[in-house]
């Protein structure tokens, strides 16, 4: 098998690992870092506005004391990683957590204007190039009556923003190839149960393409592949057991057609040309002439069968006495019963029994059917023919007291050219057909037909027909 589908599904996985681990890394980085600035910026202007409002900052902001709240200022800075500073209202620094100033000689800032703020809050840069990397910086004015006196000033090592980011980076990076490693299980399962089934299904199909139908495919899960696996298995038993039937219907039929053509042909050359004189000619007619009523009824069994199998013959449904058709069929048998001495009874129920079927199949049904009873009946026997009715449905009866049938061979008498016994004599010889167009008819009808039989005693085969409702 072309394992292409595997090598498929294989680069596809392989491709989602690297863009899923691309996008974690580029995608994740630049939200991870957004997310980190929003909220460091919200945490350090709380913490900055709080300090501009706190009564230390405001009353000494004016004065020389603002180096009495520098370790104050200098415990939340070093906790926090970041320089806190005041800012007086003309852009100076008056106070530094890292750089020792005195209120005196504050450290001006060039081109500090608050109003280029705007609504933000914050800023990410050198704040106005004082520093020599880059800072979050935020901004609370310090105000009283109104008025604003000057600034606290918090400014936060984007360098540390980063490493915290790379921290979280690579914790999703690493839970992502923990979750990659074990869907890796996926191509385990895949492997284990679609690819393989998946072989060894094509592999049957490619048997049954060539013609061993007798391969069976070695799937037996319960899932959709053990499906699939057990309906082809089904199929080429089916398509195996149809060619074997064909096979032997061949071989059957060329046997039953060359028997009696054989014969005819023998006997025509052997009078053809002198081997029979004319006075013994007449003897070997009526062989011909039997063995050619055996071709034609073979022949009509055989279109009949054809019928049926393709459903050329559409069933003309409709409602009539049973009982009459049992009585004329019977009377058609009336001069073999009588040579043999084989009396016929027929126990009706009623004077009427009226049946909805097709008529002309049902008494085909009955002649095959009292034509096996005759067959296979001892002389000076009898054959019973008997109708009852139970839950709107009518039962034939039609019972011989004869050889009866092998218990090992009832479940075979439905097949075609199947014959219990080949050994008897040339008065039973049949084509093996007639049992099973009896079978197709009763079925086509979506009735049911059973056979009892006791080897020596005789044989019984009911069958059911609906019942016509009253006019």
């Amino acid at each position: 098998m072309n394992k292409a589908l595997y090598l498929k599904f294989l680069a596809g996985y392989l491709i989602i690992a690297v863009l899923g681990f691309f996008i974690i890394t580029a995608g994740g980085s630049f939200f991870i870092e957004k997310h980190l600035e929003r909220t460091i910026s919200e945490d350090l202007y709380q913490e900055a506005h709080a300090l501009s409002e706190s009564d230390s900052v405001q009353n000494n902001i004016s004065s020389s004391n603002l180096e009495g709240i520098r370790e104050t200022l200098s415990i939340i800075a070093d906790c926090k990683g970041t320089i806190i500073w005041v800012i007086n209202n003309d852009g100076e620094i008056v106070l530094s957590t890292r750089v020792d100033i005195s209120p005196s000689e504050p450290i001006p800032i060039q081109d500090f204007d608050t109003t280029q703020w705007g609504r933000n809050y914050y800023q990410v840069g050198d704040f106005y190039g004082y520093f020599d990397d880059t800072r979050l910086s935020v901004i609370a004015p310090i105000t009283s009556e109104m008025t604003t006196r000057g600034y606290v000033s918090i400014h936060y090592p984007i360098s540390s923003l980063y490493q915290e980011r790379s921290g979280i980076l690579l914790i999703m990076q690493l839970l992502f190839l923990c979750i990659y490693v074990l869907t890796f299980l996926l191509i385990f399962i895949y492997r284990r149960y679609i690819h393989r089934p998946l072989e060894q299904i094509t592999k049957g199909a490619s048997e049954y393409a060539n013609g061993n139908l007798s391969y069976r495919i070695p799937v037996n899960s319960e899932d959709e592949m053990g499906y699939l696996a057990n309906t082809l298995n089904y199929m080429s038993d089916k398509l195996n057991r149809n060619g074997e039937y064909q096979r032997k219907f061949i071989s059957n039929i060329s046997h039953d057609f060359r028997s009696p053509l054989t014969s005819i042909k023998g006997y025509v050359n052997a009078m053809l040309d002198g081997t029979i004189p004319p006075e013994m000619q007449e003897k070997y007619l009526k062989i011909i002439a039997y063995e050619s009523s055996r071709l034609e009824k073979l022949t009509r069994s055989l279109l009949t069968l054809n019928e049926l199998d393709v459903q050329k013959r559409m069933m003309h449904i409709r409602r009539f006495d049973i009982n009459e058709v049992i009585k004329t069929t019977a009377a058609t048998f009336e001069g073999t019963c009588t040579e043999r001495k084989i009396l016929l009874e027929l126990i009706l129920s009623g004077k009427e029994l009226y049946a909805r079927a097709d008529m002309e199949q049902i008494q085909q049904v009955l002649y095959n059917l009292l034509d096996n009873a005759i067959k296979f009946s001892y002389d000076n026997s009898s054959i019973i023919i008997e109708t009852t009715e139970k839950n709107d449905k009518i039962f034939v009866s039609v019972k011989d007291h004869g050889t009866g049938i092998p218990k090992e061979s009832i479940s075979k008498i439905w097949e075609r050219f199947y014959k219990t016994d080949i050994s008897r004599g040339k008065d039973r010889k049949g084509t093996g057909l007639g049992l099973s167009i009896v079978k197709e008819i009763i079925l086509a009808h979506g009735q049911n037909i059973n056979v009892i039989s006791t080897p020596g005693v005789g044989t019984e085969f009911i069958f059911t027909l609906e019942k016509a409702r009253e006019r």
